[in-house]
């Protein structure tokens, strides 16, 4: 407990010092995401408080110096937190988000230490009117990908021509095989007018490697957004070997209301019939400009002998009360952001 303790006080400490020092800019921020949820995993209906469903509920530091010459360097730490009981999201782990260093400019950005993967949000989540967070989000609850990655280098390029990539390499820990990378990520954007089409891929290596593929479209005229998505992947602990797709439409009433409807569909790629599909629906609403109300609902049918769950951004989903049963759930939340 006194390690702990000590090691936090000293970087609450940092954080409060930093701006007496700094001769650039500084930002502290964070995220609070609570929600109440009532799902029926096959076998009665469950109520719990989850924390995370939409965003990770978070809290960081970021900071940019300038040296000259249109470059900055850059920094970020940033902690994952349960806003239902106050825990770390991963224990006796600060900054289980975000830790890394980097320089950028007008030639892009490189960036060094764990972060977020490049196909995870905020990648994911233009793929779908979801925003890959919720129960709603079948693109989020059918597909497979690593959402954060230690010891990685990451280049994300400026938009030229309406195109921008990222392009990510994580070097092994000394217990991870793949020619000295522990694993790979590229995503490419590509924006016209109301188009955009963006294709990611990412490769792990060690046990447990995973291979996915995430991809997709969408085009937006007035307030209506439409999103087609496709996804697969194989690998991962238990291994996750199908593909699916995903179609869904955002209109936005107003620019604070928003509604969305949804269906993904998931095939087994293993040969055992294990399909899902999933029916969704949400609502959010800008109650200020840092505040936002959700509500959401999620049918997920299960075929065979799959498994799958509604679940959430950083929400560990129910387990089905047996192999091939539905789960059906609504959720209704707040996201405070500062």
């Amino acid at each position: 407990m006194r390690p702990t303790f000590f090691r936090v006080a000293i970087c609450a400490s940092a954080f409060i010092a930093l701006p007496a020092c700094a001769q650039s800019s500084l930002t502290l921020y964070g995220s609070f995401d609570t929600s109440i949820e009532v799902t029926n995993p096959g076998a009665g209906y469950v109520a719990r408080m989850d924390s995370g469903a939409y965003r990770g509920s978070r809290c960081g530091v970021k900071g940019a110096e300038d040296i000259g010459g249109g470059n900055q360097i850059l920094f970020e730490l940033e902690n994952g937190f349960s806003s239902a009981d106050g825990t770390l999201a991963t224990a006796n782990t600060i900054f289980n988000r975000q830790a890394w260093v980097g320089i950028g400019g007008a030639w892009g950005t490189v960036r060094a230490g764990r972060q977020y993967s490049p196909i995870y949000i905020p990648f994911k989540g233009q793929l779908d009117a979801f925003g890959a967070g919720t129960i709603a989000s079948g693109l989020d609850n059918l597909s497979k990908i690593t959402p954060y990655q230690s010891n990685a280098i990451t280049y994300l390029s400026p938009r030229v021509y309406g195109f921008s990539m990222t392009l990510q390499a994580a070097l092994r820990d000394g217990s991870t095989d793949g020619n000295g990378l522990a694993g790979s990520v590229e995503t490419f954007d590509y924006r016209y007018g109301p188009v955009r089409l963006l294709y990611a891929h990412q490769q792990t290596n060690g046990d447990g490697a995973l291979r996915a593929n995430l991809g997709g479209a969408s085009y937006t005229y007035g307030g209506l957004t439409t999103f087609l998505s496709f996804f697969n992947g194989d690998g991962g602990t238990p291994r996750y070997h199908n593909d699916g797709a995903s179609v869904s439409a955002l209109y936005a009433v107003k620019p604070d209301l928003r509604f969305s409807l949804g269906y993904t569909y998931l095939r087994d790629r293993s040969g055992g019939d294990n399909d899902a599909d999933q029916f969704s629906a949400a609502c959010e609403y800008d109650l200020s400009k840092r505040t936002l109300l959700y509500a959401s609902a999620g049918w997920l049918r299960n075929h065979a002998d799959a498994t799958f769950t509604l679940r959430g951004v950083n929400v560990t989903g129910l387990t089905p009360s047996y192999a091939g049963a539905p789960v059906r759930g609504v959720q209704v939340g707040m996201l405070e952001r500062f």
